[in-house]
């Protein structure tokens, strides 16, 4: 997470000027969420981990249409979960 608002603040305007970039300037983009993912997967299987499943979230998410708002969600949900069972597992299984 932003340790600070000005963090946060940085990521916002990077995040804007990101998808203004990519032409997808309306993308509802919900930080909090996305940087909860990436940290428990980089906890949960290795920190490079992080942006790799970011991408395949925003991906699963973007391959279901428009039409699907929760998309995202359900996708960020499925990482989570897959991440909590593994986080969970003795080693050695």
């Amino acid at each position: 997470m932003p340790t600070s608002d000005a963090e946060f603040q940085a990521l916002e305007k990077w995040s804007r000027d990101l998808a203004q970039a990519l032409q997808i300037p309306d993308l509802n983009i919900d930080h909090e969420m996305l940087l909860e993912l990436a940290r428990r997967s980089a906890d949960s299987i290795t920190h490079a981990a992080a942006p790799v499943t970011a991408f395949l979230v925003g991906y699963a998410a973007g391959s279901r249409g428009p039409e699907s708002p929760d998309s995202i969600s359900a996708a960020a949900r499925v990482a989570i979960d897959l991440c909590d069972s593994i986080g969970q597992l003795e080693p050695g299984q």
